[in-house]
């Protein structure tokens, strides 16, 4: 299982080996501790549950605090399943850091959108509004017409004014640039959802890509290329 919860700490930039200045995300990565094993048997389907966070019990209802006390593995703030193929391969538990994840792999980063509160249209979906002049004096963010004059209503999934952000949003095959296993922390290229000091789970990419690999010219190619350029540096005929 490549999958974790973290603490989104902000960003930063780092400076490859050849002078790149790389802008990153700094996530703090775990560590989760598995609290249950879940399998098709008893609850359906096969997952593991992991805590993350530490709590204090008296923010706990009873429920809860029982739940960790039966399994034995301390109290949490958070508690998320993750699927998985055999729950067997873990053990109640034990701890899952940063490096299940390894430097170049891609990854999906899931956080709580940024909450901007409510928005028109121009802000919301990128409108151009309407125009500045023309007789218009009080047009210039409104959408314009909201459906034709058959059949009178507004259909459904029109974009319009209303609340934006403030919702689960994921963005996928993201990199990871660099990873600091002692203090469990993740460098991930470019921005990831959500404000600082807020919850973030990072999975492997669902979606399909081939790792990049360098393939070395072939000597004859080189050999033609080195032709060509003997070619051009001779003094032309007389």
């Amino acid at each position: 299982m490549k999958s974790i919860v973290g603490t989104k700490i902000g960003m930063t930039q780092i400076f490859s080996d050849n002078g790149e200045a790389i802008p990153v995300t700094v996530i703090a990565a775990g560590p989760c501790i598995v609290v249950q094993k879940k399998t098709v048997k008893t609850d359906g389907y096969n997952a593991i549950q992991v805590g993350y966070g530490s709590i204090d019990e008296k923010k706990l209802s009873k429920s809860q605090i029982g739940h960790f006390k039966k399994m034995g593995t301390g109290l949490f703030a958070q508690l998320m399943d993750f699927r998985v193929d055999n729950p067997d391969e873990y053990k109640i538990g034990q701890e899952i850091k940063a490096d299940v994840f390894t430097p170049g792999e891609l990854v999906d980063v899931t956080g709580i959108s940024k909450g901007h509160g409510f928005q028109g249209v121009v802000k919301r979906h990128g409108f151009a509004g309407g125009p500045a002049t023309h007789g218009q004096s009080d047009k210039q963010r409104h959408p314009g017409a909201i459906g034709p004059q058959r059949p009178q209503k507004t259909r459904k999934g029109l974009r319009m004014a209303g609340r934006m952000g403030g919702i689960a949003a994921t963005i996928q095959k993201v990199e990871v640039v660099k990873i600091i296993p002692e203090k469990n922390i993740l460098l991930i290229r470019g921005g990831v959802p959500g404000a600082k000091n807020t919850q973030i789970i990072v999975t492997k990419t669902v979606k399909k890509y081939t790792p990049k690999v360098v393939v070395a010219a072939s000597p004859k190619k080189d050999a033609k290329k080195e032709a060509r350029k003997e070619v051009k540096k001779a003094p032309e005929k007389k």
